[in-house]
């Protein structure tokens, strides 16, 4: 590989008024000396996202738009790499701010490791008291368990890296993102890169700034979704479920089956979701360190947002869904020598 080899960045964005501009401007800051593109794939937004994303284009030559209609995520994605041309594919997310490194470590890894993806750590961020309180508790284990790319770890091979800088040719062998998967679909095409004797490597030293949820209903819904599509991966990957995953639904249950025995049967049924609420109280408490009181009043509420809300998404996740996304099921293709 080239030292310095041509990249193309590629970000699916819808409604992203916010925060586009921060990001474009945190990729073309980066601190690379190879040639760079944006491609931007903008999806039917109802803010001010595609007025941005013309001025953007009209202020760097490097930054270009193509459309993505459906406004999916996977169809964003797979327009966007038909659209750029460069070795190297680095996808970033619409709320997603690169380190200035991130570039040129990624690039970097790629060579040393022999990988067809890297990826490191989501390394939640916010901009006010609730955010500050969402970041902490999707950077905490009590929240997220000991997921590397939320949490930390050492440098090594992973089932999965969040966003990722890829090989062309590792997305053209396996013929892009499946868009049947609206969610999940990083997890589904570092399988099949995976299967077809691919590594994914995820490393530290990478590091991109994400903004959480503005709200508990947006919240809520980003996890129920998470929820809901995990359950859809365990049906199309046999295997691929462990306990860190089961631990939110049985949650789920145990509280509803204790909520309607306190009620029902015995008071001592509550102990189950009073046990619950003082869990999540104590372990906000080294998570909110630093913070301000007001944030740190808020992560029991973030934690059993994310909690109840991924549980509720995947025991109520619909097999005719499953069945549908595994009918679509691509062979993976063999890589051959890069």
């Amino acid at each position: 590989m080239n030292a310095t080899p041509a990249v193309s960045v590629i970000m699916p964005v819808l409604n992203e008024e916010r925060h586009l501009r921060n990001s474009v401007r945190h990729i073309l800051e980066q601190e690379y000396a190879g040639e760079m593109e944006v491609v931007i794939a903008l999806g039917p937004s109802t803010d001010r996202t595609d007025e941005i994303a013309a001025e953007l284009v009209a202020d760097d030559p490097r930054v270009h738009t193509v459309p993505n209609p459906t406004g999916r995520t996977p169809a964003a994605l797979n327009a966007a790499i038909k659209a750029s041309r460069h070795p190297i594919v680095v996808r970033v997310d619409g709320h997603g701010m690169l380190s200035p490194n991130y570039i040129a470590t990624a690039v970097r890894l790629l060579e040393e490791t022999g990988a067809q993806n890297v990826g490191g750590i989501m390394h939640a961020e916010g901009e006010n008291a609730w955010e500050d309180a969402v970041a902490a508790a999707m950077t905490s284990k009590i929240g997220v368990g000991n997921a590397a790319f939320h949490t930390g770890g050492a440098a090594g091979p992973a089932e999965t890296v969040y966003l990722g800088v890829f090989r062309r040719e590792a997305l053209e062998q396996q013929g892009g993102y499946n868009e049947e998967f609206i969610r999940a679909q990083d997890w589904e095409l570092n399988f099949r890169i995976r299967e077809a004797g691919g590594l994914i490597w995820f490393s530290p030293e990478l590091k991109v700034q994400y903004r959480p949820r503005p709200s508990v209903k947006a919240l809520a819904k980003q996890y129920k979704d998470y929820g809901r599509w995990r359950h859809v991966v365990a049906r199309y990957h046999e295997g691929s479920i462990n306990l860190r995953y089961l631990a939110p639904p049985t949650a789920v249950c145990a509280i509803a089956a204790g909520v309607v025995v306190g009620a029902l049967v015995t008071p001592w049924g509550f102990v189950v979701p009073a046990g619950y609420l003082a869990a999540i109280a104590a372990g906000s408490l080294p998570a909110g360190k630093g913070l301000s009181l007001r944030a740190r009043a808020q992560i029991p509420v973030a934690l059993a947002t994310m909690h109840m809300s991924w549980g509720f998404g995947f025991l109520t996740s619909p097999k005719a869904l499953a069945k549908k996304v595994i009918a679509s099921r691509r062979p993976a293709v063999r890589t051959t020598s890069v």
